[in-house]
């Protein structure tokens, strides 16, 4: 199910802010009914009107996209910077990034119509794992990370327990290349838990989400989900 305001937005009838108001108005109908309360949410079987006109619902559609360094993961950006859906122009459904990678970051991403597929993966209940590689300034050494595997405190709040490994490492360039494995996704997590043990990002990029690998796609590549791997994410995060 998903919020009625949403539903209208995703329908392209009006911004999400101007959908509320629309429903606070009296104008929009939910199977016949006017709905005046914000919050209410809808299945796609629904018939949603608005002004009298029924909205179409456009039937869910899923995409892995293995997004660049440099773009924003948003289907807008105010200061005209690149965002992820300029890659998927020939998609026609309105579709949004599942959470987001940083401006810098780069690798796999999710994108979807479907609310509710999005916010069982985003929501902090469920444990969907995500494999990230960063390569970090310093020699990396098993103790120093060892923190990481019983959670590191960032901004007053513990992180859920993380796996690592170390990839490589190079005394010359004193860097090296660590995996983290984490089901987490706040705001610049990996920089901040790799930071918080003494090793500064450089270089970070999503290589796997659930059971899904990037596979061939190259940067700016995408391609649609079958519905044995939307399946699979959806079980992920169920357990």
């Amino acid at each position: 199910m998903e919020r009625l305001q949403k539903v209208i937005a995703h329908a392209g009838i009006a911004s999400r802010r101007k959908a509320e108001q629309l429903i606070t108005e009296g104008r929009v109908k939910v199977n016949g009914e006017v709905v005046r309360e914000l919050g209410v949410k809808v299945q796609r079987q629904d018939v949603i009107e608005v002004d009298n006109v029924p909205i179409y619902q456009e039937e869910p559609v899923y995409f892995m996209f293995y997004k660049p360094r440099g773009v924003i993961s948003a289907v807008s950006d105010d200061k005209g910077r690149k965002v992820v859906v300029d890659y998927l122009q020939d998609v026609t459904e309105r579709i949004y990034p599942v959470g987001r990678l940083d401006y810098d970051t780069s690798g796999l991403l999710l994108l979807t119509n479907d609310g509710d597929f999005s916010q069982k993966l985003t929501h902090p209940k469920h444990e969907v794992d995500k494999v990230y590689v960063a390569k970090v300034k310093g020699v990396a050494e098993k103790r120093q990370l060892a923190p990481l595997a019983r959670g590191v405190r960032i901004e007053g709040k513990k992180t859920a327990p993380a796996r690592f490994e170390i990839l490589s490492t190079d005394t010359k360039t004193e860097t090296s290349i660590v995996q983290l494995t984490i089901h987490e996704g706040r705001n610049h997590q990996v920089k901040n838990m790799l930071m918080a043990v003494g090793y500064p990002v450089q270089k970070l990029k999503r290589e796997k989400y659930g059971e899904l690998t990037l596979g061939n796609l190259r940067p700016g590549e995408y391609r649609e989900l079958s519905k044995k791997e939307v399946t699979s994410l959806l079980n992920a995060a169920r357990a």
